[in-house]
This record gives structure tokens, sequence and C-alpha cells, in this order.
């Protein structure tokens, strides 16, 4: 089954608890939330007690997607303000298998993300510790991205690597996914998909949201 997990970072957050209402009623999966700490990416998003609040907007799982140094240092404050599955990168810990044990001990899913200069191979020693793994088809930071072709050979490669190791682990694309290469990024192995601008720019989350699950149906 392809999972939608719409991006809250694309949302109208004076709007927010109204938007979030219309992806869940629209069938999203999770809701995606895009952690920035100006270090590790060149923005800045939101911290555990925003997490916290928009626990209370839904019951969906939040996908928590931490995209900051040390990811080590605060992932019991994520676990704690509500985040079902934390997702830490690659790059930014030099002890991948030991805070994927950790999320997981939390109670929580645990996920291992890639940025695009960093080949699937990394994950070969970690990947059957992982609930879920993340390619990121668009440099991160910033949402409206294009996406970087490059990412439907990444996700064939995860999706090899996880059916012989890990076949429950949920392969996950984050950035410039839309009505346009839905369907490639799911033929190449994708899962779950992560959308923003594509879902709320244009003010009907909703729409968007169905047609693109009748794309990938």
């Amino acid at each position: 089954m392809i999972k939608l997990a719409p991006s809250l970072l694309s949302a109208d957050f004076c709007r927010i608890a109204e938007q979030i209402a219309q992806v869940e009623r629209a069938g999203a999966d999770y809701l995606h939330l895009d952690v920035m700490d100006g270090r590790f990416v060149p923005n800045l998003t939101w911290g555990p007690k925003i997490v916290g609040d928009l626990r209370a907007c839904s019951t969906l799982p939040l996908d928590c997607h931490l995209m900051i140094v040390e990811p080590e240092r605060y992932v019991e404050e994520f676990r704690r303000a509500g985040a079902d599955i934390i997702t830490f990168h690659y790059e930014a810990t030099p002890h991948a298998h030991r805070l994927l044990t950790h999320i997981r001990e939390l109670g929580a899913k645990a996920g291992v993300a890639l940025c695009p200069q960093t080949p699937v191979s990394a994950l070969q020693d970690i990947a059957g510790e992982a609930d879920l793994v993340l390619i990121m088809s668009v440099n991160p930071g910033f949402s409206g991205q294009h996406f970087i072709e490059r990412a439907l050979l990444k996700l064939r490669e995860a999706r090899t690597l996880l059916d012989q190791c890990n076949p429950a682990c949920e392969l996950e694309v984050d950035g410039g996914v839309g009505p346009q290469n839905a369907r490639a990024v799911v033929e190449a192995g994708a899962r779950v998909l992560v959308m923003g601008s594509k879902i709320f720019d244009g003010g009907r989350p909703a729409e968007a949201m169905r047609h693109v699950r009748e794309l990938v149906s």
C-alpha cells in the first residue's frame, strides 16, 4: 500500500488545524514534520513545542524528520512531544546504529535519511535496524525545489537493499514529488510519498491528495 505524508512545512499555519483536518479526511497516512536547525540545513523551522501542539490537532502518526546536527541530543524531547516516527540524517551523526536502537527503545519507529550526495551503500550495515529509510530527492532545507532525477536510481538501489535485509522497512521519498512524478517514484520502489507544496500551495489540499492517490493506486 502506498502511503501519503503531507509535509506541514508548506501548510498555512494561520489555518493549520483546518488544513490538517482536510488532509486527514482525504486519506493522509502520516503528517510529515520537517525540523531544521539552521546548521545542518540553511533554514529554521520548529522544535518540540510546535510538534507537541500539532500532536493535539490529529491522531495521525507524526513523521518527524530531523534535519539537525547531533540528533542524538534531541530525540527524547521529540518523542515526548508526540513524534511517532523519528528520522535523522546519516550525515549528521557518527553513531547511526546506536541512534536507531535508541529511538526504537523510546517506543518510536526509527528512520534514517540520505542527502542526495550520499550513496545507498552507506546503509549496508544499518538498514536491518531501521523502520524507515528516507531518500531525499532534493537538497534538504527548503520546500518547493525541483526533483533530482537521479533519486529514482537511488530508490531502486534502496528497494533492492531493503528487500534483501529488511523487507518490513518502509522506503520514503521527500522532495519535489507531485502528480508529475508520483507514479515514477512508486515504480522505483517508494512506498511513502512526502509532498508539501504540491499539496498545499493550490489552496485545495484534499483535492490534491485525492488526485495523487488516483495516480498511484
